[in-house]
């Protein structure tokens, strides 16, 4: 227990050292970095368990060096596995076009490297004095008893876990660990337990293909408030009453232009029709400035084409018109550098018309002969539509990649490697189904939780893996339940310990953080269910 206890403490650290670094540095954060430290944690104690669960299989007898030795042998290379896919996990997070998202992985991957570094150094320190504290409690355990019996039992309260006298030369095993070993890992390799698992695994699997093809795209703006801000109610009233029509899209003239030319003219007006033809803009509501300025004119019966008449009469019409003259922008040397009108979407309710229809008036835009630009403050968010599927394949392709490359440089045996990327794709793929199922958007929060899923689910399934192929046992059943017994426990420990540490998310006020808890309690089940259940059913079949 008190190993347990001092084994936070790395994980603090690590989010001191990390969080110090980057401010010092100047990286820029932002609020979801908030929920960073949750997740380090999470990870933190992790490693601490299989650390734990290493150095509990030693034998009391040995020196404090050999059994430091022994537990390094076996869970070393493990930890260094999964804590260098984290960090790779989080740093292709980079590459995506996000800046929050590039922020928060730099932040946690930075942090998860202190706390890989804090954990093999510090807690191994921790480690190597509690092995000092057995040792002295066994020698006083064994000492005669005193005649007051209530200090025997004070001795026994002190220093026995589970109220009997160690063995010194055999392990002090955990029940867990051999509940693992005596009964779920040889009912997991039955024949019909088997069977049952496949079928529980095509279920699983169906319904999170299903559920990803109706996962919706993109951040409500509303999502960005704590739920008792009036962001959020004027919102619904604006989805309820006026969901017909979208914002007004500024149509911008960005270089200078011979408005008075009547063939220039005649090519703006080609592209300004082309925009009102387009199914998301309602044309009888476009605004345009040089539309009412040439009747303007002709009701004044004043040349158009004529530069120096075109120019002078201009602060007259904005007399007569104040609200355009914010819509031409005229230089101190009597220019006009640019200009706007205004086209009013339509039919945008969806997150899909709002990506179509940003993405055809770009392209509008593009296609015109006159350098123009549409633009709308709303488009942050429109942008994300269009971006985040994009962003997230990018991401999970690039970072499931890198994931296999280190499996197979540190799992001696190319199919378990095979074994470890098909976990990462088949857990992403439930996560994001079920995403559908628990009203979920796609969106950057949740693509960051993605990008942790592939690390996550990587940790479960090398752990076991790596387990299955360095054991020596003639068959594969055999080698599944060695793989169960020895980081089993360590694995459900870390999948239950981080869904704590993130579950206080689950009571916040802000989307933000209740998706962050949403996303990583499925990647924690299903990694967890692929680590302890699929994975090992599956070993056996090689």
């Amino acid at each position: 227990m008190f190993v347990a206890i001092f084994g936070v403490i790395p994980t603090a650290l690590a989010v001191l050292s990390g969080f110090g670094l980057m401010l010092h540095l100047g990286v820029p954060f932002v609020i979801i970095i908030k929920n960073a430290p949750f997740l380090v944690l999470g990870v933190g104690v992790d490693d601490m368990f299989v650390m734990i669960s290493g150095w509990q299989k030693t034998k009391l007898v040995d020196s404090i060096r050999h059994r430091m030795s022994r537990t390094y042998s076996k869970v070393a290379v493990s930890i260094t596995i999964t804590s260098a896919t984290n960090i790779l996990a989080f740093y292709t997070g980079i590459m995506t076009s996000f800046r929050s998202i590039q922020y928060f992985c730099i932040y946690t991957g930075t942090t998860l490297f202190f706390c890989y570094l804090y954990n093999i150094t510090c807690f191994g320190a921790f480690m190597a004095l509690d092995g000092t504290r057995e040792v002295a409690c066994l020698r006083w355990l064994k000492k005669p008893n005193a005649p007051n019996e209530k200090c025997s039992a004070l001795k026994r309260c002190c220093c026995l876990p589970f109220d009997s006298l160690p063995d010194e030369q055999e392990a002090d095993i955990h029940p867990m660990n051999l509940f693992f070993r005596d009964y779920f890992g040889p009912f997991l390799t039955y024949k019909k337990t088997k069977f049952f698992v496949v079928l529980l695994y095509l279920l699983y699997l169906t319904s999170s293909i299903w559920g990803c093809f109706y996962v919706q795209e993109g951040l409500d703006p509303r999502n960005l408030a704590s739920d008792d801000s009036y962001i959020t109610p004027y919102f619904d009233a604006e989805e309820g009453y006026f969901s017909l029509y979208g914002p007004k899209i500024m149509v911008i003239v960005t270089e200078t232009f011979d408005y008075w030319d009547k063939d220039a003219r005649q090519k703006l007006e080609r592209c300004l029709a082309d925009f009102e033809k387009n199914g998301y803009v309602e044309k009888t509501l476009t605004e345009f400035w040089l539309r009412e300025y040439v009747q303007y004119m002709k009701d004044k019966n004043q040349d158009i084409n004529d530069k120096n008449t075109f120019m002078n009469s201009i602060s007259r019409f904005f007399l007569d018109f104040p609200h355009f003259k914010y819509d031409v922008n005229i230089s101190s040397s009597h220019e006009i550098t640019s200009s706007r009108a205004f086209v009013q979407s339509i039919r945008i309710s969806t997150s899909t018309n709002k990506k179509k229809m940003l993405i055809q008036l770009r392209q509008l835009a593009k296609n015109c002969e006159i350098p123009l630009m549409v633009y709308n403050p709303a488009f942050i968010y429109f942008d994300q539509f269009t971006a985040i599927i994009e962003n997230t394949v990018r991401n999970v392709i690039v970072a499931s990649v890198a994931m296999f490359i280190v499996s197979v440089l540190l799992i001696p045996h190319p199919l378990c490697s095979l074994w470890v990327t098909f976990a990462i794709g088949s857990v992403i793929v439930g996560v994001t189904g079920f995403m559908a199922f628990w009203h979920v958007n796609l969106d950057s929060i949740s693509m960051i939780n993605l990008v942790i899923c592939i690390g996550f689910s990587f940790d479960f399934s090398a752990h076991i893996c790596y387990a299955f192929v360095s054991s020596s046992m003639p068959s594969a059943n055999d080698k599944a339940i060695e793989a169960l017994y020895m980081l089993g426990y360590p694995v459900l420990q870390s999948a239950v310990s981080t869904i704590i540490g993130v579950c206080i998310l689950s009571a916040a006020e802000g989307y933000i953080f209740r998706t962050f808890f949403k996303v990583m309690f499925l990647v924690m089940l299903f990694g967890a269910a692929h680590g302890l259940i699929f994975i090992p059913v599956f070993l056996t079949f090689l």
